[in-house]
């Protein structure tokens, strides 16, 4: 089973900075993807950022391209996701994925199996 635990988040002003970060235990395998979705009020989730800690391969929605960063800890078992120039559209509960397998053509809910229980994005402007 595994297990994902987001930090992070909560209340940022327009322009400032936001760093996601995702604790992952459990994982079996060396090949893994770790992702971070949003929810905004009303909406969908929708994908936001994936990343392969073990081959380092990024992916970014086009929303947070030129924004958006991954980083993970000496461990290896904590990934975050830095926000650069928040938006007020960027606001929302972020959930952190995990699937078991490299994140080459993973985009939807569906290809996830193991999510955190989410956090809370508000931005002020």
């Amino acid at each position: 089973q595994v297990l994902l635990v987001e930090s992070g988040g909560g209340s940022v002003q327009a322009g400032g900075s936001l760093r996601l970060s995702c604790a992952a235990a459990g994982f079996r395998y060396r090949s893994n993807c770790v992702a971070w979705f949003r929810q905004a009020p009303g909406k969908k989730r929708e994908w936001v950022a994936s990343f392969t800690p073990s081959s380092g391969n990024t992916y970014y929605d086009e929303a947070v391209q030129e924004r958006a960063s991954w980083s993970q800890d000496k461990a290896k078992t904590t990934y975050s996701l830095q926000l650069s120039k928040v938006k007020p559209e960027d606001a929302g509960m972020f959930y952190c994925a995990g699937a078991e397998t490299t994140c080459a053509g993973l985009w939807f809910i569906s290809d996830f199996p193991y999510w955190g229980r989410g956090i809370e994005v508000t931005v002020s402007s």
